[in-house]
């Protein structure tokens, strides 16, 4: 079984919590056999996997494997062409870790996102825009900690797609099992 959700802000992307009241994956009414492959922060939404067949995992999460994610990125600030080829290029240092060369670019007209609950932070002398990220990599935070390298801090951050499995329809805390042409998508 092979699962595509629709994480929402404030959920762990695991079944147990770390501390007492926090959201998890638990209240979703997954099938039991199922966990996260991969994941998102708690504070980062959009489309996550589930599944329990070894094979898919294993794949879904080769690094070998590269397979692209599709991120848009709110980021305070309006970020020039410089920043975003600053991005793409690879190679920015985030504690160690050299980045890989991305996909980045403005996403003009914005992208409709459903609200967030709690919304973000609105400041009338701070403008923010939207921004497509493209990776094949994915360490811990690492979208975050790449805007803040190049002076554009994050303020909403939801992945759009693995592979050509893009997440809409899916409105957030909804789910579906993955059909063949759903599973294509991901090679």
């Amino acid at each position: 079984m092979l699962i595509a959700f629709h994480k929402p802000f404030g959920v762990l992307s695991q079944f147990t919590p770390d501390q007492p009241g926090q959201r998890t994956l638990a209240e979703f009414g997954f099938p039991k056999d199922v966990f996260p492959i991969g994941r998102l922060d708690h504070d980062s939404e959009g489309l996550l996997l589930l599944g329990n067949e070894r094979e898919w995992v294993n794949r879904l999460l080769d690094p070998g494997q590269r397979h692209p994610r599709t991120y848009h990125v709110q980021v305070e600030g309006l970020p020039p062409e410089e920043a975003l080829a600053r991005l793409a290029h690879g190679g920015l240092d985030l504690r160690g870790h050299r980045t890989l060369p991305c996909r980045a670019r403005r996403l003009d007209p914005s992208p409709e996102m459903p609200p967030r609950d709690p919304p973000v932070r609105y400041r009338k002398s701070v403008p923010d825009c939207w921004i497509e990220l493209v990776l094949t990599e994915g360490k811990n935070r690492q979208i975050r900690r790449m805007t803040a390298a190049v002076g554009y801090p994050t303020l909403r951050l939801v992945r759009v797609a693995i592979g050509k499995l893009a997440l809409e329809p899916l409105r957030p805390g909804e789910w579906h099992e993955l059909s063949t042409t759903g599973r294509r998508d991901l090679e």
